[in-house]
């Protein structure tokens, strides 16, 4: 009965909200990621993004102020991942907090002899299991090139990852075949990725990805929307996977200048 009254309700959004190229032009222009989608996956987009702005909670802090276009520059991005998928996949992500710069984080580490080690790093994302999406919106105006960086999409990747019981570079697979050959494919890949980071290689995807199978998942998602050239050449089997994983193709549909 709840999902049948969320989806009414969806939909109630989804007729009231204007989608038109008046009000979210400015913010679309903005976002080259978004190139090649044809007119029926941008229209799905914009209603995904006007769904996301009704239900999910923005939350400026240290004196931020977000106008509408910041804020449908935020949604755009965040549902950009869930287009083919629903946004049922957004379930994880109740709240974002919007810093103006990057925040700094608490964070406790163990070493090697078991010694307990916290400090504070600075960030510009950050993704809590139960808890809300940090970001820095002077990183989210960086981001908006096609650069591999892409602060939303990544902690996004982290929110879906998260549905699987924990964020452990696996998000929910369609069935156990497809588990199957993504764990085969990403767990080679993943140490034949930190094969390279310890021989001093220079790869062309963020280093950040060798930190842990969850990291891994987030920056090659990064790079899947952002860089799908970059990820298809280096990595063809990572790039399948995920093509098939998030129904979308955007080598196919982003014009790229060849690396």
């Amino acid at each position: 009965m709840f999902g049948i009254l969320r989806n009414w309700r969806r939909r109630r959004i989804v007729r009231g909200a204007d989608v038109s190229d008046r009000v979210w032009g400015d913010a679309w222009s903005l976002l080259p990621i978004l190139g090649g989608l044809d007119a029926d996956e941008s229209r799905r987009l914009r209603e995904l993004a006007a769904v996301f702005l009704a239900e999910k909670s923005l939350e400026p802090v240290q004196g931020m102020v977000l106008n509408d276009s910041m804020k449908r520059i935020i949604a755009l991005q965040a549902c950009l991942p869930v287009l083919n998928l629903g946004f049922d996949w957004l379930d994880a992500l109740v709240s974002v907090v919007v810093y103006p710069e990057t925040f700094l984080a608490e964070v406790t580490e163990h070493d090697e002899a078991g010694v307990v080690h916290n400090y504070r790093e600075a960030r510009s994302g950050e993704s809590w299991d139960r808890g809300p999406m940090l970001l820095s919106w002077a990183d989210v105006e960086e981001d908006a090139g096609l650069d591999g960086y892409n602060v939303i999409l990544h902690e996004v990747a982290h929110k879906i990852d998260t549905l699987g019981g924990t964020a452990n570079g696996m998000p929910p697979m369609r069935s156990r075949a497809a588990a199957g050959q993504w764990s085969r494919v990403f767990n080679a890949a993943y140490a034949d990725f930190n094969r390279r980071l310890d021989a001093g290689e220079e790869t062309p995807i963020d280093p950040y990805a060798g930190e842990s199978p969850a990291e891994f998942f987030a920056v090659f998602s990064e790079g899947f929307f952002e860089i799908p050239n970059v990820v298809h050449d280096a990595w063809p089997a990572i790039y399948a996977e995920l093509a098939a994983f998030y129904r979308q193709d955007p080598l196919k549909r982003l014009i790229l200048p060849r690396p």
